[in-house]
């Protein structure tokens, strides 16, 4: 193991995927994190810990365990296909969800002709514009007159 490595990662033959601290981590630090990242204790093993429910993507959680504790400035060492530096992830299954081909149908009928697009454009012409009437010269003027019975200012 490499001189400064806090956290160790492998597979067990009897605890499945397993994770351990070194000297250079503090015991109640690394169990917190371990714990966090769904590690439990190993009972009669001290400062080991496995993953809980390993059958459920245990290869996953215990690459995402390793690259969060990176994240957080920990050094790690990992067997290769635990470490998500040095191997690729397992292939995801891919769901058909029909998404591509009906990208494709709308695609093709987007290129395509259709019955209600014209051959040729239609024309047109400029909107006929209206001309604005001239102002009046000598417009009406209104005179009001005051009636006494409002109030005053």
């Amino acid at each position: 193991m490499q001189p400064g490595t806090h956290f160790a990662f492998g597979d067990h033959d009897e605890h499945g995927f397993v994770a351990s601290f070194t000297s250079t981590m503090l015991a109640h630090l690394a169990h917190w994190y371990l714990e966090r990242e769904q590690f439990e204790p190993v009972p009669g093993e001290p400062g080991l810990y496995r993953l809980s429910e390993p059958e459920r993507d245990g290869v996953r959680r215990t690459r995402q365990a390793v690259h969060d504790l990176r994240s957080q400035g920990y050094t790690v060492q990992a067997d290769i296909r635990l470490d998500p530096a040095l191997s690729a992830g397992p292939a995801r299954p891919v769901r058909p969800n029909g998404l591509t081909e009906r990208r494709s149908r709308l695609a093709q009928a987007a290129a395509g002709a259709t019955t209600q697009r014209r051959a040729t454009p239609p024309t047109t012409s400029a909107p006929a514009a209206r001309p604005v009437p001239p102002k009046p010269t000598n417009a009406p003027t209104v005179h009001l007159t005051a009636t006494g019975g409002g109030r005053s200012r």
